[in-house]
């Protein structure tokens, strides 16, 4: 499982030019689902993104979580965080999870932030979206399971 973590002080995605889920300052976050991640595995990722201390306290620290800021999550699925770039110039996905799993896990990573996160807003998944984001920093995270656990 890989998520892509921006820290933006604004993130809204839209489908057919609505707009689906929108939120301030926080984490837009853009998940990777492959076929050998599981729930156990969601947890620990949702856990460490939650838990990450990457918002400036009042001596300008880089020391504060999300619960204490405030902040909110936009959840993005993007299968491409699983690009296979190695071979040639056209990528390969076959590295990322097939759609019916994926989506499931999908849901279920939804559900479980929304257990210690008061704001939690998502895309559609396998939607074509268009995703806004005003990056605070710019600070991106890249969590992957494999090199995490």
């Amino acid at each position: 499982m890989r998520f892509l973590i921006q820290r933006v002080n604004s993130a809204c995605v839209e489908v057919d030019h609505k707009t689906i889920g929108s939120i301030g300052r926080g984490y837009c976050v853009f998940v990777g689902i492959s076929d050998t991640d599981t729930r156990e595995i969601a947890d620990k990722m949702i856990r460490k993104m939650v838990n990450l201390r990457i918002f400036s306290d009042e001596n300008d620290k880089i020391n504060l979580d999300l619960s204490a800021v405030g902040g909110s999550l936009l959840i993005i699925s993007q299968f491409t965080l699983y690009a296979d770039c190695r071979h040639g110039n056209r990528p390969s996905f076959t590295d990322a999870g097939k759609p019916g799993p994926s989506e499931e896990l999908y849901n279920y990573i939804i559900e479980k932030c929304r257990e210690s996160v008061p704001v939690v807003e998502h895309g559609e998944f396998g939607a074509d979206m268009k995703v806004s984001i005003e990056n605070d920093g710019p600070f991106t995270i890249w969590l992957d399971s494999e090199r995490l656990f």
